[in-house]
């Protein structure tokens, strides 16, 4: 073999070495370079939410009528009312039908009802269609549709049987018959008046005592 072609193959083995060694170097340096990012999801800098803490509104409240002094509302400020025909003892409504459309039954929560300001005992009665309403002191308790907005009293003494209700379970105002809204209020006949009576003449040189006339 030639000298020239032992040197060429040398030359080769050399550049092969070479190669390979610095392909270890570089896979080395690969290794023990800086580690591969980690694929983890960083940890989120939002704090979690916070659920508040669980809380029912009342389902009764006390307001406060220009014309009826204390008064019972459900939990959005409208008037409560109660109706004669029904019992408190035990309670039950007889409120139905075309009734129920138009006092319409105040609806027991799920759970124990609540109150603010009352002072009459809270409970509930399952009607005749299965649904529960709320009572206060055995009073069916009732909404009515003819109220538009929270704070109306319209209610109030419709056909002498329904009324607003008071803290206490009672018929809010005087309690007595009022007419239903709408109807006519006839005023009543005026006593007739009372002719005062002519006090007897007394004897001369006496006094009728008290106030009388001196003769």
């Amino acid at each position: 073999m030639s000298a020239y072609r032992r040197a060429g193959m040398l030359a080769a083995s050399a550049a092969a070495v070479l190669a390979f060694v610095a392909g270890c170097g570089s896979s080395g340096s690969s290794a023990g370079g800086s580690p591969a990012a980690s694929t983890a999801p960083a940890p989120s800098t939002t704090a979690p939410a916070t659920t508040p803490p669980s809380s029912s509104a009342a389902a009764l409240k006390v307001a406060t009528s220009g014309t009826l002094g204390q008064i019972v509302t459900d939990s959005s400020g409208h008037t409560l009312y109660r109706f004669d025909h029904d019992s408190a003892s035990p309670p039950t409504s007889s409120c139905t039908g075309s009734c129920a459309a138009t006092w319409q039954a105040a609806p027991a929560p799920g759970g124990q009802p609540t109150a603010t300001g009352v002072s009459g005992q809270v409970g509930t009665l399952t009607r005749s269609d299965g649904t529960r309403q709320l009572t206060l002191n055995g009073w069916p308790l009732y909404r009515f549709s003819g109220d538009g907005a929270p704070g109306d009293t319209k209610g109030q003494g419709v056909a002498g049987i329904w009324w607003a209700v008071t803290p206490s379970g009672a018929r809010a105002g005087s309690g007595g018959a009022a007419s239903s809204p709408g109807s006519p209020t006839m005023p009543s006949s005026p006593a007739t008046p009372t002719m005062p009576s002519t006090p007897a003449p007394s004897s001369p040189g006496t006094s009728s005592g008290g106030g009388g006339y001196n003769y």
